[in-house]
């Protein structure tokens, strides 16, 4: 399925990922669609594949979660029932069992390229370091309402989860202090840990593969890059936080050189 997603095996040990930034539907689940491409995006995660642009080696995903969540257990992967997707009814008639099965095909060959992308990095580097890229909305009740209380709602959370701490926590912290260092629209980011979000199943999939070898970051950004509602980046905003997750890297490398990560 060479349309889904697109990986570009680099040689750093830092892998960043957006599988929540693809828009696409098929045209068979298209007919049973009953959200219209705005409603899709407010729940995607768009721009997070240019925010990927801090590594050459970087897994971006076409295909929207509408049709496949690559962040959920396989057995949930697919939206069947509102309760599925926040309460939306994503479809006017739900998917066939064969159409689930045919999504549920893309996950399992993503899962696996996803892996051979990551062994082949293992054989250069003894440990690797995914930031697994995300944003969340934080304007539910409109836009012209009050935005979610910030108290509760960081405009970085680092989701830990599902990560070794024993080994990886100096990665973690390497991490939270880079980031919290960067700015935003003139102020320092606000950067917290498992507040909103501890990570998902795609973290848990890579940990349970690799799980002294690899740490995997999920990273939410706040939409406050964009206006959630009409889906419109903000002037000069994605890249501002593209150049503020750039600004981890090389000591998220250095502390993984100083664990024993080369």
């Amino acid at each position: 399925m060479p349309n889904d997603y697109t990986i570009i095996p680099g040689s750093s040990p830092l892998v960043a990922t957006a599988i929540h930034d693809g828009h696409n539907v098929r045209a068979d689940l298209m007919e049973r669609m009953n959200l219209d491409d705005q409603g899709r995006l407010r729940e995607e995660d768009p721009f997070t594949a240019e925010m990927s642009k801090v590594t050459d080696s970087r897994v971006i995903v076409h295909t929207s979660r509408f049709e496949v969540d690559l962040n959920r257990p396989r057995q949930k992967a697919v939206y069947r029932v509102p309760e599925d997707a926040w309460g939306l009814e994503v479809w006017t008639e739900e998917p066939t069992d064969e159409q689930v099965e045919r999504s549920l095909e893309m996950y399992d060959t993503f899962t696996e390229s996803v892996f051979t992308l990551i062994d082949a990095l293992l054989e250069k580097h003894d440990r690797v370091v995914v930031y697994d890229l995300h944003s969340y909305n934080h304007r539910r009740d409109g836009a012209e309402a009050e935005p979610a209380d910030p108290e509760e709602n960081p405009v970085i959370n680092v989701g830990t989860g599902n990560i070794d701490q024993a080994i990886f926590r100096p990665v973690i912290d390497a991490f939270i202090s880079a980031m919290s260092e960067q700015e935003f629209r003139g102020e320092k980011l606000d950067v917290r840990e498992n507040i909103k979000f501890t990570g998902g199943d795609f973290s848990r999939r890579i940990y349970e593969r690799y799980p002294e070898r690899v740490c995997v970051i999920a990273v939410e950004f706040k939409k406050v890059f964009m206006d959630e509602w009409s889906g419109q980046a903000y002037d000069g905003a994605v890249e501002q936080m593209r150049q503020a997750l750039e600004g981890t890297v090389e000591r998220v490398k250095g502390v993984l050189v100083a664990i024993g990560g080369e």
